[in-house]
């Protein structure tokens, strides 16, 4: 490791562009704290993977989500914020409160009076090819995203669990018929959330199945073929949307036995904040939200990260002169 005073030292170092990591910037930037912003490997994260945005305050008719994190970009950077493509490889936090470190691209290292963690969750697919192709074009991995778009149509979407039921349920207020793709013959949600599917007459529960392929032309998804894993038997299911909703994995592979996690991995903050369990180190966005999962809440918890790294880092200098 390079030495410490070799290296470059920073106010403030935010991991992570999607709307938390911008949003902190912003702050962080207005603040004058300075911040530095490293992309990670997708800049602006999974809202670039996304074609259209409507429900993200203050764009009445919409925009695709490339252009709104290059306008969330444009802003940070408006304010000082200096972003760069890189990514984290490796940290060394500093459990006392003092200067904390992070290697960038494998070789460069960094410190940080204080550090904003912003790697964002990543969701689970199925892996197929069609699945990867039709991918914003009537593939989706978030239904309150991007229900809406679907409105009075048929859809399908794979998954067993609560949110899947929820997201089914969801879309069943929205969408003319609802097919619920379960792999095994049973629903791995609560008691609570399957009584609430199974209450929604257009949903259609098709147990014991899997996708084949998702099937569709130039203007997007036009059906699915799936298959029964107990018969072997084919169904063609004439749809325009569908929804995976089989989980996500939260970006936190880099703090394990560092930062305080729950069982799935995602970053545990404390109550109303979101300082993780190391002074001076923050966490905001899909890295520490399993439950809402939305641009918008991730951009609010981005600007909480902010306040509270210039809170501590103002805290830190009063005491330091008393």
């Amino acid at each position: 490791m390079t030495n410490t005073e070799e290296m470059e030292h920073l106010q403030c170092l935010i991991v992570g562009s999607g709307p938390a990591g911008y949003t902190a910037a912003i702050y962080a930037a207005r603040a004058d704290l300075n911040p530095v912003v490293y992309t990670g490997i997708v800049p602006g994260g999974q809202l670039t993977q996304t074609t259209e945005v409507d429900n993200f305050p203050g764009y009445p008719q919409g925009i695709t989500g490339p252009v709104l994190m290059e306008d969330l970009k444009t802003q940070a950077e408006r304010f000082g914020t200096e972003v760069r493509f890189g990514y984290a490889t490796k940290v060394e936090f500093s459990e006392s409160g003092g200067v904390h470190k992070v290697e960038i691209d494998g070789s460069t290292w960094v410190s940080a009076d204080t550090v904003i963690i912003a790697t964002g969750a990543t969701a689970k697919w199925l892996g197929l090819p069609s699945e990867e192709k039709y991918n914003g074009f009537g593939v989706s991995a978030c239904a309150v995203c991007d229900g809406f778009f679907f409105k009075g149509q048929d859809v399908a979407i794979v998954g067993a669990g609560d949110t899947a039921a929820e997201e089914a349920t969801y879309l069943a207020k929205l969408c003319r018929k609802v097919y619920m793709l379960v792999r095994r013959d049973e629903f791995r949600a609560s008691k609570a959330m399957i009584h609430r599917v199974m209450n929604t007459p257009n949903i259609e529960v098709l147990y014991n199945t899997e996708t084949q392929e998702i099937l569709g032309n130039e203007t997007g998804v036009t059906g699915v073929r799936v298959i029964n894993n107990q018969t072997q038997a084919e169904r063609h299911l004439d749809i325009t949307g569908f929804f995976v909703a089989i989980g996500h994995k939260p970006n936190t592979e880099l703090f394990a036995d560092i930062l305080d996690m729950d069982e799935t991995g995602y970053l545990i903050t404390k109550s109303n904040s979101t300082a993780t369990n190391i002074p001076g180190v923050f966490a905001c966005g899909d890295v520490q939200d399993h439950i809402y999962r939305q641009a918008v809440t991730a951009a609010g918890t981005g600007c909480m990260a902010a306040l509270e790294a210039e809170r501590y880092l103002a805290a830190k200098e009063s005491f330091v002169e008393e």
